[in-house]
């Protein structure tokens, strides 16, 4: 008998219905192997328990009718440029018109006299005589003349597709799968374990997910809520929390790490010169870092904070723990900007503490790079900050002893690991992110770290009051620009693009801090993006520092690492092209100081109103993106109705991990990050949304189950070990342990 894990050993095209050609397009979807093709769960399920005839569809409700395509016609529209693509198909008792919308192939697809089932929302229109039957973007499947009653009647599967391969190639496949293989898995979940959650067995579960009966709840399908559904996400949520755990043990069992102590005549004149108190989420956090940094094994925390939360200062606590005991420290950013910044706001505590701090980056010339090198390696210099610069082989430490990374997202596992590797030993490691992280990413994307939160602001600090305008409103945006600015503040204006482009409609920075100069002719304007030399940014930097430029004019260059107390307006052009993450960013460069905040989000999605506060709201039916795959595009109204949604939220929200959430619900994890961590999370059946509570009690589970049997030898953990190893041993150097 096969365990589940080793049918990914038998090759797909050995399956029934299957052979080389057809492996080769199953490839494209992920099904490789036999375990693949039972994993591929389907991402809705039809209701074909009743089809309707066309006469008896009630507009407003979602129905499934059978018909013959009548005509199928392509047109551009004239406003909008839109491909529109309009089907209309025929039954016995009328007939219904079916709109797609940017999918001209489809000309080829719909051709007359096709036998069509159609899945969707059907309005009413009256532009023409009498009323007219619409469906618009609905889901669609071409039935053969030998399909008979097969595909109408039941609960219908409906799987991700590609060119060559159908729902339904794929619903025969899998049939065949599970008369021939289903008796070989068996689960690498122990069965006492299944039983006491009260989770289905796979040979249970694969059954119903791909071949449901009639007595089956249609919405608990589609909401993927069954127990056999649960049942694998828990079996993936708990191979990841597995190997995080294990991988976190090999991470304390280092003895390699530096014992410091938690108090130094640094850390004591530290307290001295500092000119305001810590809140007192500061204060936790400084005595979770100072613990750590006591122990013998190395450091491994990440630290969370939203913007303007004080987490350099905390960041700066730990370094002079290292720097008093003797060692240096480094501070690593994504960008030159964020380094510099860093750079000048440690710099005068470094002086009154009489600590010799360096900058490293990329622009450097050869003979101040060299000297810079050589202090750094005699160990003169006592913490040093930069970019992906300290990553170059040249680069090298007299006593490195802890390592801190700055937007942690943005960098890759291996780059901090590369850093960490310029130490003789194991250094202590701090990350940190002020880009809010949603607690189930950072329970699997973090989940070898220890997490602190910065979760209190200074106090004073107002919130930043948020406001929505349309582009016909722009002058109502200057005037209030135009104030602040005359009460001596400034302001900085955002834009997603730093030069025109035809393809995309948007407005550049370069010809907005044109258009901007001519309606606000009496203050100076200056220009920032990424294009720009080293040089040429650091010399508007230090203008717009030193108030020499009244508005910034910048693309997002700005979302992290700018500190201007005096700038008080953040403008940011075209902002439903923005996520909720990055524009939150983007508002905390504004407020920092006394005066009130403001952050003005201009779009081009029209009138706001009638849009309701809504934390969860999903597209129904429309899947996150995946290469390979093919589903229904969503109508245009779709999208904009999405954007209305993300900017009526970020107006009514100052919290960031509230805003990290409702991103999490839009854009998936990967939007959401930026940068994976480990490659993409793969996940098969589990939704890091829907399964908040599943992936707290697999986590649970994988602690319950270590505890026990640390190295998973245990008979009754021996194929769980195998297919842990299998899926992220690589990934997670899981290799050397056991």
């Amino acid at each position: 008998m096969l365990f589940s894990s080793q049918l990914s050993q038998v090759p797909i095209q050995y399956a029934k219905g299957v052979g080389p050609k057809r492996a080769l397009l199953l490839e494209k979807l992920g099904i490789r192997s036999v375990e693949d093709a039972l994993w591929y769960i389907p991402w809705r399920y039809d209701n074909r328990l009743e089809i309707l005839p066309i006469r008896n569809v009630v507009p407003g409700v979602k129905v499934t009718v059978r018909g013959i395509v009548e005509a199928c016609r392509v047109a551009i529209t004239s406003r909008r440029r839109l491909t529109l693509v309009t089907v209309i198909v025929r039954d016995d008792t009328g007939v219904l018109e079916c709109l797609f919308f940017n999918q001209p192939f489809l000309k080829g697809t719909f051709t007359p006299g096709v036998s069509v089932l159609l899945t969707g929302m059907v309005t009413a229109s009256s532009h023409h005589r009498g009323n007219k039957l619409i469906m618009k973007a609905p889901m669609y499947e071409i039935l053969d003349e030998d399909d008979g009653d097969q595909e109408v009647g039941r609960i219908i599967p409906i799987y991700h597709e590609t060119h060559g391969v159908s729902s339904k190639q794929l619903r025969r496949i899998l049939q065949g799968i599970l008369d021939q293989y289903l008796s070989q898995a068996v689960d690498v979940v122990p069965e006492s374990l299944r039983k006491s959650l009260g989770l289905p067995s796979l040979a249970e579960s694969f059954p119903v997910l791909h071949s449901p009966s009639s007595e089956r709840s249609v919405a608990q399908l589609n909401a993927h809520e069954t127990s056999e559904h649960r049942r694998l996400a828990f079996e993936e949520l708990l191979l990841l929390q597995l190997a995080l755990a294990m991988r976190r043990t090999s991470l304390d069992q280092l003895v390699e790490g530096v014992s410091f102590s938690p108090s130094n005549p640094l850390v004591t004149r530290f307290r001295e010169v500092l000119s305001f108190s810590l809140t007192a989420a500061q204060e936790r956090v400084i005595r979770e870092i100072v613990l750590d940094m006591s122990q013998a094994t190395a450091m491994n925390r990440l630290l969370q904070g939203d913007v303007g939360c004080g987490k350099t200062i905390v960041a700066l606590y730990a370094m002079l723990i290292a720097c008093g005991a003797g060692y240096q420290a480094v501070l690593m950013a994504p960008t030159e900007i964020l380094s510099e910044q860093h750079y000048a706001s440690l710099m005068p505590y470094c002086e009154k503490l009489g600590l010799s701090c360096h900058l490293i980056k990329g622009g450097l010339s050869g003979r101040a790079r060299e000297e810079s090198l050589a202090l750094l390696q005699s160990g003169a210099v006592h913490i040093v900050v930069g970019t992906h610069a300290l990553l170059q082989p040249d680069v090298r430490f007299h006593r490195l002893g802890l390592v801190i990374v700055d937007e942690q997202h943005k960098f890759g596992v291996l780059q901090r690991a590369r850093l960490r590797e310029k130490a003789s030993w194991q250094p202590d490691v701090l990350v940190m992110t002020a880009t809010p992280i949603p607690r189930t990413l950072a329970m699997t994307i973090y989940g070898d770290l220890d997490v602190s939160v910065i979760d209190q602001f200074p106090p004073g600090r107002k919130p930043v009051l948020t406001k929505l305008f349309m582009r016909s409103q722009r002058k109502a945006v200057y005037e209030l620009l135009q104030k602040e600015l005359e009460g001596g503040r400034q302001a900085y204006v955002v834009f997603p693009l730093v030069e025109p482009s035809e393809k995309v409609d948007l407005q550049a920075a370069v010809e907005g801090a044109e258009n901007l100069q001519k309606a606000l002719p009496a203050f100076r304007i200056g220009l920032l993006h990424g294009r720009m030399s080293s040089k040429d940014k650091q010399h508007v930097m230090d203008d717009f520092q030193s108030r020499r430029i009244d508005i910034l004019v910048s693309t997002t260059v700005v979302e992290v690492g700018l500190d201007i107390h005096n700038a008080t307006v953040m403008v940011i052009e075209h902002a439903e092209r923005f996520g909720l993450a990055q524009l939150h960013q983007l508002r905390g460069r504004v407020g920092r100081g006394q005066s009130q905040g403001y952050c003005l989000l201009v779009h081009g999605l029209g009138s706001m109103e009638g849009m309701e506060r809504s934390f969860s709201l999903t597209l129904e039916g429309m899947p996150p993106s995946s290469a390979g795959i093919t589903w229904p595009m969503p109508p245009p109204e779709m999208s904009r109705s999405l954007a209305k949604h993300r900017l009526k939220v970020f107006t009514e929200c100052q919290d960031g991990f509230a805003l990290a959430e409702e991103d999490l619900k839009i854009r998936g994890p990967g939007q959401v990050l930026g940068v994976q961590q480990w490659g993409e999370l793969k996940f098969r059946v589990a939704d890091l949304v829907r399964d908040v509570s599943l992936l707290k009690k697999a986590k649970d589970v994988a602690r319950d189950i270590l505890a026990a049997d640390p190295e998973l030898h245990k008979s009754e953990h021996s194929s769980l070990r195998k297919k842990l190893m299998m899926q992220w041993g690589e990934k997670f150097s899981l290799g050397a342990v056991g």
